[in-house]
């Protein structure tokens, strides 16, 4: 009898060594088949092609972690690639925090991604198409819905290889926090939250907005601000696009925006300070450049605030997504009234939000008597 005991206890002892066994067996295999899996998913992609170069799995946590990832475009015609994505690494995994409140999501963090956009792909129907493909192309890697999304020293750039000089900028040093995507607290008409910062040529970027991800139309309620970029570190850029180089200058850009109901409202108010395009760094350019520049040069002095010495416009932009529109009038009368009556002021006007977008419910601006005259003698044109 106790040989017999003896004999199940060793069998039991040997089915649980070889079930240990395996199981490690699989642990150990499992990365490996998830990237070869992984890269050959990626390589198959209709106009890309990507590479990781490892995959770590943290089982006990839900989540597995691609590290060293790349995604290149594909010339259908050449076979030739272009850089488009590339990231240290992308932690996928479940959201603990959303689970204990009973939904099953996912979170992705990104850690010193970069996203690049060329000339001949940077179109704006070539933009959204990207994007897209880039989406699907997360939602292969990710099955739960993406509740929470972060970036980590993200960096998007563009590049024009073909002009002269070549253009090659870029926004760097980005952070972005997005949470609550999937109404997983669903308490208020913008449940979603998505907050940015990054910096622009040692100026400061920095976004906040409210939205509702899952609305089918789109609703949300943001701001942003650009501060203080240097325009002398964008030289090549204009150089490229304008033939023109700045001596000094800071350039800032301030703008609200909300939308519900397929229609939007908001204002982008640009603001450049301390502008110098001709200079005595400008002593060997040619007759025909020196006039160039002069000329824009001249157009700056006569538009700017001369207390502040500044040019700035604002320029409301309202209507519905099927037919934007801009008010140019408007954005003429601005630049006059900065350049001539005030300055505007270096900040958010804290004028639009959701309640905004309908006209009877916008705040209406307080004028003054010039601004008074001036819109009276429009009205009767």
């Amino acid at each position: 009898m106790n040989s017999e005991k003896r004999k199940r206890k060793s069998k039991k002892l040997k089915v649980t060594v070889v079930i240990l066994i395996a199981l490690i067996a699989i642990r150990v295999a499992l990365p490996y088949v998830v990237l070869h899996y992984t890269n050959k998913t990626l390589a198959e992609m209709d106009g890309y092609y990507g590479h990781i170069e490892d995959i770590d799995l943290a089982i006990y946590r839900g989540a597995y972690k691609i590290n060293d990832i790349y995604i290149n475009k594909v010339d259908k015609q050449t076979d030739k690639q272009t850089d488009f994505f590339s990231s240290r690494s992308i932690d996928l995994s479940v959201e603990w925090q959303a689970l204990f409140k009973g939904s099953l999501v996912g979170e992705l963090v990104f850690e010193e991604p970069q996203l690049i956009f060329t000339k001949d792909k940077a179109d704006p129907g070539d933009v959204a198409k990207d994007t897209a493909d880039f989406k699907q192309v997360l939602d292969n890697f990710m099955p739960l819905r993406i509740n929470r999304f972060e970036i980590n020293k993200g960096k998007i750039r563009y590049v024009d290889n073909g002009s002269t000089p070549k253009v090659d900028i870029a926004l760097t040093e980005a952070d972005i926090l997005a949470t609550n995507l999937t109404n997983v607290v669903d308490n208020n008409e913008l449940p979603s939250t998505v907050t940015a910062k990054a910096k622009v040529y040692e100026g400061d970027l920095s976004m906040n907005m409210k939205l509702n991800a899952l609305a089918k139309q789109p609703t949300f309620d943001m701001n942003t601000e650009l501060k203080n970029t240097n325009l002398v570190l964008l030289n090549k850029f204009f150089e490229a696009y304008a033939n023109v180089d700045v001596n000094k200058g800071t350039f800032g850009l301030y703008t609200e925006f909300a939308a519900k109901d397929g229609k939007f409202d908001g204002y982008v108010k640009p603001i450049i300070k301390d502008l110098k395009v001709l200079g005595k760094e400008d002593k060997n350019d040619n007759l025909l450049q020196k006039i160039w520049e002069g000329a824009i040069g001249t157009v700056g002095v006569i538009f700017k605030n001369q207390k502040k010495d500044q040019v700035a416009t604002k320029v409301p932009i309202k209507g519905e997504f099927k037919d934007p529109s801009v008010k140019t009038f408007t954005a003429v009368w601005e630049l006059l009234r900065n350049a001539f009556i005030q300055a505007l002021m270096p900040e958010i006007d804290q004028q639009v939000n959701i309640n905004t977008v309908d006209d009877d419910n916008k705040p209406k601006e307080k004028k003054n008597f010039i601004q008074k005259v001036f819109s009276s003698k429009e009205k009767k044109e």
